[in-house]
């Protein structure tokens, strides 16, 4: 599954009440940029960058960002040592693992 078909299927795999405030991701995984909002009720993705401080960010590659979405492998310290995956928040991304069913893709 590449990244795009990830993004457009994450509204119906969220997990309604599991976010406890609205929150705005901004995700740069490769060439695809993203805007995910996210609320009690739903979650909403956005083509580009469409806000202008988002409350958690993530920068990575599409192999990498695919393996923790599919396969919830979590980034090793070597991964971000290495530059390959950068946050302003990693508790941020550990709780949106919570958020969304994956889980059968």
């Amino acid at each position: 599954m590449d990244v795009n078909k990830i993004f457009e299927k994450m509204p119906s795999r969220y997990i309604k009440g599991s976010a406890e405030k609205p929150t705005t991701y901004y995700f740069s995984i490769g060439d695809a940029k993203f805007t995910v909002k996210i609320d009690a009720e739903a979650a909403t993705v956005e083509s580009g960058k469409t806000v202008d401080n988002a409350d958690c960010i993530l920068k990575t590659t599409p192999d990498l960002f695919e393996k923790m979405v599919l396969k919830g492998k979590a980034p090793g310290p070597i991964d971000i040592a290495r530059g390959k995956i950068k946050t302003n928040d990693p508790m941020g991304l550990q709780k949106l693992r919570t958020m969304f069913d994956f889980k059968g893709l």
